[in-house]
């Protein structure tokens, strides 16, 4: 069932809906989540088996601005180092996920059973009322994946959501999420920042905020802690992705030429097919507007039924990082 976002009825019923221990998918800047109180085992483990999702694949706990998150914070967190501090006042609320040392005690499951926790302050409107009138029921956080099956394409619109789950599931409309992919993390809990996942807040955004050089996950000796969607095949369509640049797309595409078809092509060259069975869209030559349209660009192809999709690989720059991710781990699918 889909509920309007701007109705305070609505905010109420999910949040007495997470108190009583039920799942809500609710819509955040980066994309829609599928949420249970983070402070309750049992709701947690609702999510991991609407999704189909591995228990020890953690989640990313989502706290509310001002005093109600600071208190959010210090409930799930142990204090954070200086840098992490410098983290959080520039980018909270905003799509900057932050890993850090869990209170011992607490949010177990959505932490994957580590000892650390993601945790994350959304900027979404819909998503700080919904996190607010939590907090006033006694749920401080809300752990929330995307609301997708486990490794499939993330919504960013509530009907997404709805196609994926059905009247079953209580979703709170936003309207389609802003950012479009999911928010960087940045590993905080092994005395330097790691980078973990990009995102729209990008490694320069992060390192001129924190005051210290971004490592790459690659160059610690120490393993990762696990994180949300940082497995190597995730984000996929139905369909096979494959990324190409402009000119082999269009040896491809002149090769198969009238007879192509189940073929969708997303690229920001223009290109031909002979064949009228070809799907064809432009895809932006901005990285922020990219991101935006990325995963329901990917569901809409689907919908057509293609069994192929071909991608323009996108530029080398950072401000593309994180558009190279998603697209690189659905064709890893």
């Amino acid at each position: 069932m889909i509920r309007d976002g701007q109705s305070a009825d609505a905010i109420e019923e999910a949040a007495r809906v997470l108190e009583a221990g039920g799942l809500v998918a609710f819509p955040t800047e980066t994309v829609y989540g599928l949420g249970a109180d983070a402070g309750s085992d049992a709701a947690v483990a609702g999510i991991f088996s609407a999704k189909g999702r591995p228990s020890d694949h953690p989640l990313i706990v989502h706290v509310p601005a001002g005093v109600q998150g600071s208190d959010a914070l210090s409930r799930f967190a142990q204090p954070l180092p200086l840098f992490a501090r410098k983290l959080v006042a520039a980018f909270w609320p905003g799509p900057l996920t932050l890993i850090v040392a869990r209170q011992p005690g607490v949010a177990a499951a959505a932490a994957g059973g580590q000892d650390t926790i993601g945790l994350r302050c959304p900027s979404h409107p819909v998503a700080q009322a919904l996190l607010s009138a939590c907090a006033e029921h006694g749920v401080y956080g809300i752990a929330a994946p995307s609301a997708n099956r486990f490794g499939r394409v993330s919504p960013t619109t509530a009907q997404h959501v709805h196609d994926e789950f059905g009247d079953g599931l209580l979703v709170i409309d936003g309207g389609p999420c802003e950012v479009g992919i999911e928010s960087t993390i940045v590993d905080c809990s092994r005395g330097v920042p790691v980078l973990l996942r990009p995102g729209a807040i990008t490694r320069a955004q992060v390192e001129a905020a924190c005051g210290e050089a971004l490592r790459d996950k690659e160059a610690l000796a120490q393993p990762d802690p696990r994180a949300s969607g940082t497995l190597e095949a995730h984000y996929a369509p139905s369909a096979k992705v494959r990324l190409m640049d402009a000119k082999a797309l269009q040896a491809g595409l002149d090769v198969l030429g009238a007879n192509a078809a189940h073929i969708a092509v997303w690229s920001r060259a223009a290109l031909k097919s002979r064949s009228q069975r070809v799907v064809m869209r432009r895809m932006p030559d901005d990285a922020a507007a990219t991101a935006q349209q990325l995963f329901a660009v990917l569901r809409a192809f689907d919908a057509e039924g293609v069994k192929l999709i071909w991608v323009e690989t996108p530029p080398e720059s950072h401000e593309w990082e994180g558009v190279r991710d998603r697209l690189q781990r659905a064709a890893a699918a």
